[in-house]
């Protein structure tokens, strides 16, 4: 079991991907603003038509903060499998705290994993977990 958990982290909660794409992201900030610098530069030492000037400028800043949305995103997105891997690791510590096999309901664990449940009907129930995600039984 404890072995099946590793895997699980390793597959939900890798972030290599998330964190190639947040340097990507910063070094096209990082180019964007360069790039709007130079433009307020340019603005203030060579006269040039003032609307073609302010469509670059806006250009320049709508794709810098697009970006840097995206980039805000990718960041939480990183936190939030952050979070997942320690939750998971503390169940897994918890597990292997057990000093004999789980053969019957282990409310310690469960509170491990389990954030709330909310209980609509007798067939309908929903089970929210600790990492945000939420299973519906009806």
């Amino acid at each position: 079991m404890l072995e099946n958990i590793r895997l699980v982290r390793e597959q939900i909660c890798d972030t290599a991907d998330l964190e190639a794409e947040s340097r990507r992201l910063m070094e096209e900030m990082n180019m964007l603003s360069d790039r709007v610098q130079k433009c307020i530069s340019e603005n203030a030492r060579i006269a040039q038509d003032q609307t073609d000037y302010q469509k670059r400028y806006d250009e320049l800043v709508s794709r810098y903060e697009a970006t840097k949305d995206r980039h805000d995103e990718v960041v939480r997105l990183i936190k939030a499998r952050h979070a997942k891997s320690e939750r998971l690791d503390g169940f897994s510590q918890a597990l292997t705290a057990q000093s004999e096999s789980l053969t019957k309901f282990d409310a310690g664990l469960w509170g491990t994993l389990v954030d709330f449940m909310t209980v609509y009907s007798k067939e309908d129930i929903s089970v929210t977990f600790k990492d945000g995600t939420e299973i519906h039984i009806s």
